[in-house]
């Protein structure tokens, strides 16, 4: 696929933990218990990202952004350390973090813009109002989060508002937009979710019960009801089963175009591990399998050397074989005889619900 000269991008989730509970994300069950095998809630340390991250490659770097699948950096202890750490190696770096923005002091905020500059954004992700933001994004404080934000750009952060759209904020989106321009965001990206399909069930739904740290039921998420704010991939599985007789099936026959391999992405776990991207690495938790080693990544997991770049270093994780492996299942016909599933179903050729949220 790609060695450890070709990186230019690194993904690095640096932690698992969060003070939200998004009922769609891995994280939790349905916005309430926590996932069992997230034991420990990892987090990576300043110290850990200095032995990662050596200033030769933080230099052959074009962008660094904080995501991942299960955590905030604003959680994390180190972020601001990190972010300047890599700032002072290379101040050409683009320089990226996502945030739900519930946490920390304005003027940690204020910081963070001045070590971005202008080569660097913020990505907040505010879906809805006040009134409607903690519908999805639960336990978030609207003030906090929208004081922050305000402070960040009032800073000279530049600064994105994400909104995914559900039919509970659908009539805000336009709203939404003009309190972002009125408060400096360069950006305003409403997005079409892909949340109501199950790559579990391999089929669409159209709504998704949240539930509370106690288990209470909250807000019964659903689809948008607008039709030009719904993702166009769902509107194709139909399409694809006519054509193919099951999800699955288009699965095990469809050509696969990385999204990652071309810029060199690479996706550092909140543990260290060295993948392709956080889509591969979604699959290894998943809170409902009672053994999350039976999901496949597994099986490349288990025949790589060791892929933690804690433990071996940046270079030797890259360099493990699970790129190779991972790429050489492409060419297989059929998951069950070895082709990586979550590949067909991030990257195959037909069905592309990530690239749809942005259409």
């Amino acid at each position: 696929m790609y060695g450890y000269k070709d990186i230019k991008e690194v993904h690095f989730e640096i932690t698992q933990k969060c003070q939200a509970a998004c009922p769609m994300c891995d994280r939790n069950q349905n916005g309430g218990a926590l996932n069992p095998h997230l034991k420990g809630l990892a987090e990576l340390s300043y110290d850990d990202c200095v032995k990662m991250f050596q200033p030769d490659f933080v230099k052959q770097l074009k962008t660094f952004y904080m995501c991942g699948n299960h955590g905030d950096p604003i959680v994390a202890e180190d972020t601001l350390e990190i972010f300047k750490y890599l700032r002072s190696h290379n101040k050409d770096l683009w320089l990226s973090m996502n945030t739900n923005a519930g946490a920390k002091k304005p003027e940690w905020w204020k910081e963070l813009a001045k070590t971005f500059g202008r080569m660097g954004t913020v990505i907040f992700s505010l879906d809805g109002l006040e009134d409607t933001n903690h519908l999805y994004r639960q336990n978030v404080n609207w003030k906090i989060a929208i004081t922050n934000a305000q402070a960040f750009i009032d800073a000279g952060g530049r600064a994105r508002w994400d909104y995914i759209i559900f039919e509970h904020n659908e009539h805000q989106v336009e709203e939404a937009k003009a309190v972002s321009e009125r408060m400096g965001f360069e950006r305003f990206q409403s997005k079409k979710t892909a949340r109501f399909f199950s790559t579990a069930k391999s089929k669409g739904k159209e709504e998704h019960q949240s539930v509370n740290r106690k288990g209470k039921e909250t807000q019964k998420l659903s689809k948008p009801k607008d039709e030009k704010n719904i993702n166009s991939a769902l509107k194709k599985e139909k399409e694809i089963i006519a054509k193919h007789g099951s999800m699955e099936h288009y699965y095990d026959s469809t050509p696969i175009k990385c999204k990652v391999a071309g810029p060199g992405n690479l996706y550092i776990s909140a543990e260290g591990i060295v993948l392709p991207c956080c889509w591969v690495g979604s699959r290894m938790y998943k809170w409902w399998h009672k053994d999350p080693k039976v999901e496949q990544v597994w099986q490349f997991l288990d025949r790589a050397n060791n892929v933690n770049a804690k433990e071996v270093g940046l270079e030797n994780a890259v360099n493990s074989g699970l790129m190779q492996d991972i790429q050489n299942s492409w060419n297989i016909t059929g998951v069950n005889n070895g082709k990586l599933k979550v590949c067909a179903e991030k990257c195959g050729i037909g069905f592309d619900a990530f690239k749809a949220q942005y259409e």
